[in-house]
């Protein structure tokens, strides 16, 4: 496995710059920015993730503001409380995307986000104490116990909500085969414990966030 500066190298030699290779690029939040974010807008974006997940973001994007009314502000207590009658509304109503397993995967989660809440005194203060170092770690345990959160969605959720974190897009992995770190795209948990590994290791010798290694990986290759 080379240094993260060898294959910072390598995407300076595809990209131009180091500049090139940030343009754009947002820090993560600190872990006072993330437990300060209301457990509402946490579920607002689990959901998204999970609609953007198969389908057209930008149709997601477009009918946001639907869904934010349909599921009144995605408050966990109120749409973990979801009865039948609000499901069978939701599920014919065309300011959202018409996707019942997806629907019920929001009363399902803002259960989850509820009992997280409760035991850390809200979810983002939980989510805030993670170690960095052990990010698969978390999203390991949205995957059990959250639904709908497994693959990428995780990753494209806890990203969405300023985590410091890594995202295993086509471009990342190719880098990761290419190091020896993993074979094939990791969906066991000895391929992410490797992944996790490997990630460790370049933050722990360059000092630089999961989110830019992550972003030096991916140009690397794309």
């Amino acid at each position: 496995m080379r240094s993260l500066e060898d294959i910072l190298a390598i995407s300076v030699g595809r990209k131009g710059s180091v500049e090139a290779i940030f343009e754009g690029f947002a820090p993560s939040k600190t872990p006072a920015e993330l437990a300060a974010q209301p457990d509402d807008r946490w579920l607002s974006a689990m959901t998204r993730a999970i609609f953007n997940a198969g389908f057209n973001w930008k149709v997601v994007e477009s009918m946001w503001p639907g869904f934010e009314a349909a599921f009144e502000g995605f408050a966990p207590g109120r749409c973990s409380m979801m009865d039948d009658t609000w499901f069978d509304a939701l599920v014919t109503n065309k300011a959202i995307v018409r996707h019942g397993p997806k629907i019920r995967a929001v009363q399902e989660n803002a259960v989850f986000i509820r009992e997280v809440a409760d035991s850390h005194g809200g979810f983002g203060t939980f989510v805030a104490g993670w170690d960095v170092t052990e990010f698969a770690g978390l999203l390991a345990h949205l995957k059990s116990n959250g639904t709908r959160l497994g693959g990428t969605t995780g990753q494209y959720f806890l990203r969405s909500m300023g985590v410091d974190g890594f995202i295993l897009s086509r471009d990342v992995v190719a880098r990761l085969i290419a190091e020896g770190v993993i074979d094939k795209p990791p969906t066991s948990k000895g391929a992410m414990t490797a992944v996790q590994t490997a990630f460790s290791e370049w933050h722990r010798t360059s000092g630089r966030s999961l989110k830019e290694i992550s972003r030096i990986l991916a140009t690397s290759t794309g």
